[in-house]
Parts: structure tokens; C-alpha cells; sequence
């Protein structure tokens, strides 16, 4: 396998372009794509024919504009290339208008209410900022996704207007430290994606798993996680052959699949990209989750992207490495040797803590999902409380700063800092703290709350944002400051002493780091119908304004979506859960019992004693009543809540009203599996699933 030649094969990239437009046309494409710069409607004709014919010479036969409505995965309509000929024949065609917009039916796509049903109309955009693809036989076109009165209905668009923001208010700080020559600053994604790979016939025999992605009951096995013989283990063959197919395919279609393990649960992997421009890493991050299902089938398995797909084990997340870069390769968050780019670096590394605690909120309703919520504060996540971790070293100049002392660099003796020096700076000497959300891990920082299922569009559009909005209020300020080093020295000690609450390089599992955070005055904010309401709160749409992002009604209409949709994962997983409760649990343990009443009866005519029978049938009689009426009670709360009015009520009633329940009647059915005979029990068992694969 040739590896170089095989990459990107299957993508219209830039070598691709190179080779089959004309050079004019190539430059001009190139601005657009580097500098961001308008597409010029004349070329668009050009671009669409030799992107068609490149297409066709590799199997293509139809079109599609690949967009991400707000249903959180990607949506497509697909066009032949066929134009019908006066002799009744047919020939390949492709426009430029096909290329540029599209046109689809918008109305059954969320919309948060901005809309109304007959409003049918919704238009697609080309993004030549991400490069098209073929799939299926089929030409893939990134594109945006709107209404025809022009508002947003997809994560692109804010993903891209985030990044223009972003690029706008860093550019106005490297001109303050007198860099010219950067043109474009732009934020980078590596983001790592854990899933679950099981057996395809353990998960169509669960209803649970079909329907919601998870499993609703299930006790936990006699061996699970416990060795810590998983975890970069061996990896079995099946699973081997599977990786090595994936990564195949995401080669072909240009994404860099660099690194796969075992993860720490049994059945449990990971995959890791290079990291990429952010709004590419999204449409891949996208395509990669679209990928690992279609080659899992081909090998007879299923892979489970839900956060946590079995109680008791660990769950899937996707950490999300997030940095800023310059057109001229240069990374923002890299402490550099000078003072000059000391001073740049920790003016950014502020930018952030200030952006991290001023906006808690909104980076935890990023991550915000009915899946989500069971996975947060685990012992392979981080809690629900938003803090920062920088190490030891990064602490220690920060809190030098704060004071204005010297800081003692680690071999360099003692530094003192003046309003003209910054002293030389640790360069990734600390472990990363995997219990921090919010880990800056040497020239970039990794958030670690994103679930396994989430396009990472959304988290990245609010790092953008919040970023950015403290960037302008830097520019602002130095800007017009008359000694920009006495300025830059105030300021980064100033918002260091407002903000370093958000600073904990500790244990954020501890219940004690939950107290300390409280007293710091940090939200805790531990389900989505806590976390979601405040993506409306002035300070949230003051600054999403400011900085272009979203409207005000566009950012109301995402919270509804938000809310709308926790109620409705909610709402099928009560469902499911009453279904296997009263068509397999409740008739299985039935059966078990009445083997049990046969079997001490036989026992007791011979003059055996049958306390122990007796004991298990009462035990299970009573667990198995208790099942079937809080199936009843989840039937009702279920029925009233469609008198429940607003989408954050809704969502507030099913968090305290009707999860508690489905919680007990788990409880309940989980307590009759340990003590249920096998042959009896209905579906596999975590047992079964988790060791399924070999």
C-alpha cells in the first residue's frame, strides 16, 4: 500500500485543482481559500466543470450539498450530473450556480421556532474553505445551510463567522507587538474520538442500544474495567482489521488518521487526528463518525459513539485540542525565547483564563446532551464545574505576575520582571491534568468535555467567540495606551488577579475541589436543564453580537433546539425503557419465578427445606412489582408533561420528575439480572456485549 499517493485520493484538494484549472483560475480559488477573501462569481463555471469531470473519471454519477443542519450530524440531497439532449440522450453536466447554491426542502429541519412549517424554502452555500469529497459514488460539496429570510440553520455558518471574528481581534494584538508579516490568524482542532466497538448481533438483540444508542438496564459484570488490562493492550484482530480499514478510508478521503489504541473499558477505542484548520476538522470529525459506523458493518460489528453507552465503565468522549496558528506557521500559544514573544504568549494565555471564567457557562452548555450528563463527573471525565489547569511552572509566573515578584525560571536563575521584560517561559514540562475540563497542554489547551457523539462545531464556536470578544477588549485597551509596556504589564496583572479563580492544577474529581469551587463562586451546573437556559443570558448574546456570531433570535432558537431535543432523547428512553420493561423483563422473570415456586414445591413434598427459593421468589416478586409500577409511573409523569409548557420547563420537569424514576426502575431490573437464571434473562448482558469481540 502506497500510503502518499493513496491520501486524498478521493478528495478535491488543492493538488487536485492545480493540476486541472487554469492557473488564473487556481490563484484566485487559492485567496479564497487561504485569505478568506469573496469567491469570484466568474470563475465558479470553471471550478464546477472540472470539479464534475474529476468526480465522473472516478465513478461519480450524482452531486450533493453536504451541510450540518442543527440536528447535530450532516444532511445531503443528491442530484445527478445527468442533462437530458435533444436526441433523447443524455450528457454529464455540472454549473456553476449548481456548485455555488443549492436549494432544499428546510421545514422538517430544527429551527428553533424562527420559522413556521410552511417557510419550506432553505438554501445551501458553497464552502471552498473545506475541500469537496466522494462518497458513495457521489460528490460530496461542504456547504452552509440558511433560511430564505437569511437566517442561520446550521453549525458551520457560526463556526466560520467565529473563526472571522477570531482572526479580526488577534491580528489587532500581533500588530501591537509589531508583527507585520502574519496576514491570517486562524484556531486549529485536533479533536480525539473514543467509541465502543461490539458485536452486531449483541446489538441488534437490544432494543435499547437500536433506540437510544445506549443500554437503559444492564448490571454490571463480574470483570470489567478493574485490571487495567485493556488500555493500550494488545489489540485483538477483528478489531485490528477493522482500524486498518478505517484508517484506508479516512486516508482516501484526506483526513489524518494518526493514532489508535485501546482505550480503558473492554470493547473501548480511540482514534486520533492531526490537527487541522477548525472548520476542516469539523467537517471531518463529522465524516470520520460517518465512517467508523459503515466499516464496523462491513466487519460485522457495530461501533457505539454515545457517551456512555454502559453504566459502570468508562464512557466516550472527544477532547478537543484547540490552538491558534498564523498564515506564517507560527502558534500562539508556544511561549517563544524573547521577551517580545514571552509577553504575546502571555497575553494570549490571559486572554483565555479571562474568556474561560467570564464564560463557564456557555463552554458547559456547549457539552451539554441527556448522554452527556450521565458521563460528566465520572472517573474518565471531568466534572461539570468549568476550571483551568496551566501546570505548576505556567502557575508560578502567572502568580508572579499577579504580585509583580521575581519568578526563579527552572535553571535560569532569577528574573526580575519590569515593565520591559518577560521571563523565559517553561515550554511543556508538566503533565497534562486529565481531570481538568480545561488543560493547556504545552502550545495548545484541551477540552476535555466534549461527548463522543457531538460535532465539535458547537464547543469550538464558543471558544472562538468568548476568545476573540477578550481580545478586542485587549486591543481596545492597549491600543490606546501611551506606554504600550507599562499597558501590557497592568493589564495582563489586572485580569490575572480578577480571574484566576478559574485556575486548579488539582484533583477535580474531589468533593473537596466542589466546596473550594463554590466559595470561588464557579457554577456547577450538572444537567443540561441546568446548564442550557443560559445561552440566553444578556451577557451571552451581548457578546455573540458584538462579535457576528449569532443574533439574538438565532441564539434563542439554538437553546430551544437544545432543550427541545434533551426532552425528546428523555422521552425515547422512557419509552424503551417501559417497552423492555413490560414485554421482556417483567414476562422473563415471570417464568424464572414460576420454576422457582416448582422447584421448592418438589423440595418441600420430599421434605427438603426451600427457605432459600423462598427467599429469591419473594425477592424477585416483589423487585419485579416494583418494575412494572414504575414503568405505570413513567407511563403517567410521561402523559403529563405534554402539559407542561415551555422547552426549559419541559426540560426542568423531565430532569427532577421523570429521570429519578427511570432511574429506580433500572434499579430495580438490574437487581433481577444478578439474580435471574440466564436462560431466562431476555437480551445479552454486559457480559456478553463487552466481551463479545475476539
Amino acid at each position: 500500500m502506497n500510503v502518499p499517493e493513496l491520501f486524498g485520493e478521493n478528495v478535491f484538494n488543492l493538488k487536485v485543482m492545480q493540476e486541472r484549472l487554469p492557473k488564473e483560475v487556481f490563484r484566485s480559488l487559492k485567496k479564497t481559500i487561504d485569505e478568506g477573501r469573496l469567491l469570484d462569481a466568474k470563475i465558479a463555471g470553471i471550478v464546477a466543470n472540472a470539479m464534475k469531470d474529476w468526480a465522473v473519471e472516478k465513478g461519480a454519477t450524482h452531486y450533493t450539498h453536504w451541510f450540518q443542519p442543527m440536528t447535530g450530524i450532516t444532511a445531503e440531497k443528491h442530484d445527478s450530473f445527468i442533462s437530458p439532449t435533444k436526441d433523447g440522450q443524455v450528457i454529464m453536466e455540472f454549473s456553476g450556480k449548481e456548485l455555488v447554491v443549492g436549494e432544499t426542502d428546510a421545514s422538517s429541519f430544527p429551527n428553533g421556532g424562527m420559522r413556521a412549517t410552511f417557510e419550506a424554502r432553505g438554501y445551501t452555500a458553497w464552502d471552498p474553505t473545506s475541500f469537496a469529497f466522494i462518497k458513495d459514488g457521489t460528490l460530496c460539496i461542504p456547504t452552509a445551510f440558511f433560511s430564505y429570510s437569511g437566517e442561520v440553520l446550521d453549525k458551520k455558518t457560526p463556526l466560520l463567522k467565529s473563526m472571522a471574528a477570531l482572526n479580526q481581534q488577534a491580528l489587532r494584538i500581533l500588530r501591537l507587538f509589531g508583527n507585520t508579516s502574519a496576514k491570517r490568524v486562524f484556531p486549529t482542532v485536533g479533536a480525539e474520538q473514543e467509541y465502543f466497538l461490539i458485536d452486531r448481533k449483541m446489538y441488534d438483540a437490544r432494543r435499547d442500544l437500536v433506540f437510544t444508542g445506549r443500554t437503559l438496564f444492564g448490571a454490571k459484570p463480574p470483570k470489567g474495567q478493574e485490571m487495567e488490562d485493556h488500555y493500550f493492550g494488545p489489540i485483538k484482530k477483528r478489531v485490528s482489521d477493522f482500524m486498518r480499514d478505517l484508517d484506508v478510508e479516512l486516508w482516501r478521503l484526506g483526513i489524518l488518521s494518526k493514532t489508535k489504541h485501546n482505550e480503558v473499558a473492554p470493547s473501548q477505542h480511540e482514534l486520533a487526528p492531526i490537527y487541522t484548520v477548525t472548520n476542516v476538522a469539523s467537517d471531518q470529525n463529522q465524516l470520520m463518525m460517518e465512517t467508523m459506523k459503515k466499516v464496523a458493518g462491513k466487519h460485522g460489528l457495530y461501533c457505539l459513539l454515545h457517551e456512555k453507552p454502559f453504566a459502570g465503565v468508562n464512557g466516550s468522549g472527544k477532547h478537543n485540542n484547540w490552538s491558534m496558528c498564523t498564515d506564517t506557521g507560527i502558534n500562539l500559544f508556544d511561549p517563544g525565547n524573547t521577551p517580545a514573544e514571552n509577553g504575546q504568549f502571555i497575553l494570549f494565555l490571559v486572554a483565555v483564563i479571562k474568556a474561560v471564567d467570564e464564560y463557564q457557562d456557555l463552554l458547559r452548555l456547549s457539552v451539554a446532551s441527556a448522554g452527556n450528563d450521565h458521563r460528566l463527573g465520572g472517573n474518565e471525565a471531568p466534572p461539570a464545574i468549568v476550571s483551568m489547569y496551566i501546570g505548576d511552572e505556567l502557575a508560578e509566573v502567572i502568580d508572579a505576575l499577579e504580585k509583580d515578584v521575581q519568578y526563579k525560571g527552572k535553571g535560569k536563575g532569577v528574573i526580575k520582571l519590569g515593565v520591559d521584560t518577560f521571563p523565559e517561559l517553561p515550554k511543556d514540562t508538566s503533565d497534562r491534568n486529565r481531570t481538568s475540563p480545561f488543560a493547556f497542554t504545552g502550545n495548545k489547551f484541551e477540552f476535555r468535555m466534549l461527548g463522543s457523539t457531538f460535532s465539535i462545531a458547537g464547543p469550538n464556536i464558543m471558544i472562538n467567540s468568548i476568545v476573540a470578544d477578550e481580545l478586542r477588549q485587549f486591543a481596545d485597551e492597549l491600543e490606546s495606551a501611551k506606554d504600550f509596556n507599562v499597558a501590557l504589564h497592568d493589564l495582563v496583572a489586572r485580569t490575572i488577579r480578577e480571574h484566576k479563580r478559574i485556575l486548579f492544577n488539582g484533583n477535580n474529581y474531589t468533593e473537596e475541589w466542589a466546596k473550594e469551587a463554590k466559595k470561588r463562586g464557579l457554577l456547577n451546573l450538572k444537567s443540561c436543564a441546568d446548564a442550557l437556559p443560559h445561552f440566553a443570558d444578556r451577557k451571552n448574546i451581548e457578546m455573540f453580537e458584538r462579535m457576528r456570531v449569532f443574533t439574538e433570535r438565532e441564539v434563542r432558537s439554538r437553546m430551544e433546539i437544545m432543550l427541545e431535543n434533551y426532552s425528546k432523547v428523555l422521552t425515547i428512553e422512557a419509552l424503551t425503557m417501559i417497552e423492555m420493561g413490560r414485554k421482556l423483563i417483567y414476562p422473563a422473570v415471570n417464568g424464572y419465578i414460576t420454576e422457582l415456586c416448582q422447584a421448592a414445591e418438589s423440595k418441600e413434598r420430599l421434605g427438603i427445606s426451600a427457605q432459600s427459593d423462598r427467599e429469591l421468589i419473594l425477592k424477585l416478586s416483589t423487585d419485579n412489582t416494583r418494575l412494572y409500577e414504575k414503568a405505570a409511573e413513567i407511563e403517567k409523569l410521561l402523559a403529563e408533561s405534554k402539559n407542561v409548557c415551555g422547552a426549559e420547563k419541559v426540560a426542568r420537569y423531565f430532569a427532577d420528575k421523570i429521570l429519578p424514576v427511570m432511574q429506580d426502575m433500572r434499579a430495580y431490573a438490574d437487581e433481577m439480572e444478578v439474580n435471574t437464571d440466564k436462560k431466562y434473562w431476555p437480551f445479552p448482558t454486559y457480559g456478553d456485549i463487552l466481551f463479545s469481540v475476539s
